[in-house]
């Protein structure tokens, strides 16, 4: 059975974009060196048009493409419409380049949705980070995007120059007053021939490794969830180029929103057991696609449980419930 795809993404790397950010490489994170045209976005869609089965949406990343000249954008978004199976465009931007006139270029070619770089709501974690924006850049874009009608997706980082697991939690909770419709956290990677590279050789960046980085997103996740705000990604898309030495250090990893995950669930066990305590015996149940979370990489959580609450035994079991909840059964014997 051929799977369904949904979003085609379209790379514009660093097309727009007016500041060389000291995290980012493009070619690196995208795999893509090539700026993207209108031929780009016509070989993309229709290499992703056997997958579709049905609606689907075109994607442009990689770029802040409210920066792009204006006859660039019109050629890109008009070669997206060309295709009936297209219902609804997305593009990914800066804050500090979105404007009345920028908006009302994208509604005109049928955008619907607008994903905002943030990064960060602390003015010296930006100003670190080499960004050129500030806080209140992010404050105005955001509503303007609502106003005008368009879906508003924030994108956040973490572990940043200059920042530390409160601010972070700081700027996760202000971009939750904005209202989002749902958020990328991307925790920092250290990406060879970046300024944060040279930064990290030289001592003056110390990065979050993947253990900080899943401790720390575990602490965002349920601020956005709780809010109703669904958190779209988490981490980098894993690449070849990635996967295969680019990146040095940070949080980098191919399956780290799963790791993300396994940790809230161990979080939760954890919360409830200590209210149980002392036990010696817990059944731990979930709704049958949280399994895999709860019982963590290779059993791993329901180890740490078990040591750490003294258990004799430990397991996990199904039924079907409301994803993400978990209920305990627990007995002294």
């Amino acid at each position: 059975m051929i799977p369904k795809r949904k979003i085609i993404p379209i790379f514009v790397p660093h097309l727009g974009c007016p500041n060389n950010c000291v995290f980012c490489n493009q070619r690196k994170i995208s795999g893509s060196l090539v700026p993207a045209d209108a031929e780009t976005v016509r070989r993309e869609i229709e290499k992703a048009a056997p997958f579709v089965g049905g609606e689907a949406e075109a994607a442009f990343y990689g770029g802040s493409f409210t920066a792009i000249d204006a006859g660039l954008q019109e050629q890109l978004l008009s070669a997206a419409r060309e295709y009936d199976f297209i219902k609804s465009i997305r593009v990914s931007t800066r804050p500090d380049k979105i404007s009345s006139a920028a908006l009302s270029l994208l509604a005109d070619y049928g955008v619907t949705a607008v994903e905002l770089g943030a990064q960060s709501m602390d003015g010296e974690v930006l100003r670190l980070s080499g960004r050129g924006h500030g806080p209140d850049d992010t404050r105005r874009a955001a509503g303007e995007i609502k106003k005008n009608g368009f879906k508003l997706i924030l994108q956040m980082m973490t572990g940043l120059p200059g920042a530390d697991e409160d601010s972070d939690a700081a700027t996760a909770l202000e971009l939750a007053g904005l209202g989002p419709d749902g958020v990328r956290i991307y925790p920092t990677v250290v990406i060879r021939d970046t300024p944060l590279y040279d930064m990290w050789l030289g001592g003056t960046y110390k990065a979050h490794g993947v253990d900080e980085a899943v401790a720390l997103c575990a602490r965002i996740v349920p601020l956005f969830e709780e809010r109703g705000i669904p958190v779209i990604r988490l981490g980098l898309n894993p690449t070849d180029e990635l996967s295969g030495g680019q990146a040095v250090a940070g949080a980098y990893h191919p399956a780290f929103g799963e790791l993300v995950y396994s940790r809230m669930f161990y979080c939760r066990a954890a919360d409830q057991l200590k209210e149980l305590a002392p036990v010696s015996h817990a059944e731990i149940y979930v709704d049958p696609s949280d399994v895999s979370k709860m019982t963590g990489h290779g059993r791993n959580n329901l180890t740490e449980l078990k040591k750490l609450f003294s258990l004799t035994d430990i397991r996990v079991k199904s039924r079907e419930m409301h994803p993400g909840s978990i209920v305990i059964s627990a007995f002294l014997r």
